[in-house]
């Protein structure tokens, strides 16, 4: 993980959202080229997304398909060339309507999944991006397939289904060193030929950068502390 220096703290308490986000592109740019950052408006208002949106980003992410179908509809109305990724868990009965709002999904790690998103998206003839959710740290419970079997998911889900697998993704374990995870990954995704890797957050971004990732995941970095999630 990467220390944060206090004057760092300070400096990003006083900036606006699109100003960080701007910050943390040209720190980037510096690291890596071609690295999508995903702004992860989870539980993040409208009007929190609003000027940010303004300022020309078009890559976010929220967790929840209920709070995403609350807000995203409408903003996408505004900003049509918006890319919304779904980056949490992903129960069966909601696939329809995750194929209905997001435009990539991060989280495919069960093959019933796997069949309900290939139904959906036929039946709405909506072809999405997709990435397998990997449990890296082979934890009991955190949701994601198991690395050994994820080159074998990958095909069947191409063969069987004619998922559009464009990638893996993961979340190491809190309490773990990140970069073997990521290294994992990195292998997996070769061995799989998923170029997307999404992995890295506010927290370990410019790590995840090191080993490859293409898309990292941006919550607080972008729009600072997040307020409890209210219940649904």
């Amino acid at each position: 993980m990467t220390a944060t220096r206090p004057q760092d703290d300070q400096e990003n308490d006083s900036m606006t959202a699109p100003e960080r986000l701007m910050k943390i592109s040209r720190d980037i740019a510096v690291l890596s080229e071609g690295v999508n950052i995903i702004a992860v408006s989870k539980t993040f208002s409208s009007e929190s997304i609003k000027p940010v949106l303004s300022a020309g980003h078009r890559i976010f992410g929220e967790n929840r398909v209920q709070e995403a179908s609350e807000k995203w509809p409408d903003l996408k109305k505004s900003y049509p060339d918006t890319e919304l990724h779904l980056i949490g868990a992903l129960q069966s009965n909601k696939a329809a309507q995750a194929v209905a709002l997001f435009d990539v999904i991060h989280s495919l790690d069960r093959i019933k999944l796997a069949r309900g998103l290939a139904e959906e998206m036929k039946r709405q003839d909506r072809r999405l991006k997709i990435l397998v959710q990997v449990n890296t740290g082979e934890e009991d419970q955190k949701s994601g397939i198991s690395p050994e079997e994820t080159v074998e998911f990958v095909s069947t889900c191409r063969a069987e289904l004619g998922l559009n697998i464009v990638g893996l993704m993961c979340l190491p374990p809190q309490q773990d060193v990140a970069g073997p995870h990521f290294a994992l990954l990195q292998k997996l995704s070769q061995q799989c030929e998923a170029p997307l890797l999404s992995m890295g957050m506010s927290g370990d971004y410019e790590e995840a950068i090191k080993f490859g990732a293409t898309h990292i995941r941006l919550g607080t970095a972008i729009f600072g502390p997040r307020t409890p999630m209210p219940a649904h």
